[in-house]
């Protein structure tokens, strides 16, 4: 693609976006089907469509006050091509009149050359804008929905204004080792023979932090199986699941495997197999990528199972044959991982988390029934607000006499009414909540801490 397609389809990209009509992850093009000359466009497409969302609220503001009137619907290409050509201006490494020219050049190639001038001049004064001004707002905030500011700063009070900060950082990259075949020591010493700096994480055993991020193609054992990408927070999960040998054990909301492959490494490390592991999802083309993962990674076994299926309807695929574990990893706002998914700042809105709270619900109630005496259920969700988090959790425990919370015996992040919440950090783990809970019996006492 030449610099202003480039630009031409990052506009009708996040044009879709606002239209609600997909998400980044569906909307970008996958690399694997670009010609190797295409890669680096494919870099630049990317860099506009996520930093654009990144700083979307706040560019938005400012190219209302660079307008005479608002564009036609019809056009909301040209908004977001405005939105583009502001964003190269202020934030990328670009000499600004190649950003301005191909920017405007963009507007041909959209088919709409009336816009030519309209852009031209936009950049242009948002150019000059930027020359004078004596300093530009470092208010976090500016670049989130009045809403979700309003919400995080309720919800942590303290915490509230490094939530927003480290939601507009850019997310490092983090490995999982899988232990089942080489130390994570084993594998930084190939790390640095490659030349590749890196750092081991500080929460999970087999968590790695690089000092840059790179092509998975280019870490040494990826396609053998040894390394997998994948936030440090959500690492913790097989260790507060801790299954065992000989469980039924479900992943109801799977896609796409990295959850799922990690339980199953844990369990080959220490020589186990599970009994059944039954991976669900409700869209039926996301269980390729759980499959690709367990071919790469030399899991796939008998005992796997992977299912096209609404989790929180049983009927529909339960074979009443009750389960030992059962993670929960829920659909939810994804406002713990901002920074890594840019465009839910465009996606969310406020009545989605009504919405998705009433889901978790659902999930949480109807999958119980699914759980074995004495068994354990996982909760987790990757959203710092707590009516998806402490507070779904503590309502659940309040209406289910067998559900008690099992206490988690860790240090790191803030013990909360219920369960434990981690906040993102810079060059750290994403926000991510957990609650580990477990189906009691008449006979039961307190759960074992």
């Amino acid at each position: 693609m030449k610099p202003a397609k480039v630009r031409a389809t990052a506009a009708q990209i996040l044009a879709s976006l606002l239209r609600q009509q997909g998400s980044l992850a569906s909307l970008l093009p996958r690399t694997t089907d670009m010609a190797d000359q295409d890669q680096n466009q494919m870099a630049l497409l990317r860099e506009l469509c996520f930093g654009t969302c990144r700083w979307y609220h706040q560019l938005n503001q400012e190219l209302g006050s660079l307008l005479d009137k608002p564009l036609k619907n019809k056009d909301a290409d040209i908004h977001c091509l405005l939105l583009l050509g502001m964003y190269q201006l202020e934030h990328m490494r670009l000499a600004d009149h190649a950003a301005v020219s191909e920017t405007v050049n963009a507007t041909v190639v959209l088919k709409k050359g009336w816009a030519k001038s309209l852009v031209n001049g936009v950049l242009r004064q948002y150019q000059r804008r930027l020359a004078s001004a004596d300093s530009r707002s470092d208010d976090s905030s500016l670049t989130y929905a009045a809403w979700l500011v309003d919400t995080i700063r309720a919800d942590w009070p303290q915490q509230g204004s490094g939530i927003l900060t480290a939601g507009n950082q850019h997310p490092p990259m983090t490995l999982r080792v899988n232990l089942a075949r080489v130390s994570r020591a084993a594998y930084l010493d190939q790390l640095a023979i490659e030349g590749i700096e890196a750092t081991p994480g500080t929460l999970a055993e087999s968590a790695i932090y690089l000092a840059q991020g790179r092509a998975v193609s280019t870490l040494p054992g990826f396609s053998d199986g040894l390394v997998s990408v994948q936030d440090e927070a959500s690492q913790l999960i097989p260790g507060l699941l801790a299954a065992g040998s000989g469980q039924r054990i479900l992943d109801a909301c799977a896609a796409p495997g990295g959850k799922t492959c990690h339980v199953l490494e844990s369990l080959a490390r220490h020589g186990d197999e599970p009994h059944t592991m039954l991976a669900l999802d409700i869209e039926a083309r996301r269980l390729g990528r759980i499959e690709e993962n367990l071919q790469r990674l030399m899991l796939a076994a008998p005992c796997v199972h992977l299912q096209a299926a609404d989790s929180s309807e049983p009927a529909s695929w339960w074979d009443g044959i009750a389960f030992d574990r059962i993670l929960l990893d829920a659909p939810c706002s994804a406002t713990g991982i901002i920074r890594r998914q840019p465009d839910v700042k465009v996606l969310r809105q406020a009545a989605d988390v009504p919405r998705l709270v009433a889901l978790q619900h659902k999930l949480l109630v109807n999958l119980w029934s699914c759980l074995a005496p004495g068994g354990v259920m996982v909760y987790s969700t990757c959203s710092v607000l707590r009516d998806e988090n402490d507070r779904q959790i503590l309502r659940f425990l309040a209406e289910t006499p067998d559900a008690q919370e099992i206490p988690i015996a860790a240090k790191w992040g803030i013990v909360t009414d219920a369960g434990r919440q981690l906040l993102p950090t810079d060059q750290g783990p994403d926000g991510f909540y957990f609650a580990v809970l477990r189906k009691t019996t008449p006979e039961s006492g307190k759960p074992d801490l």
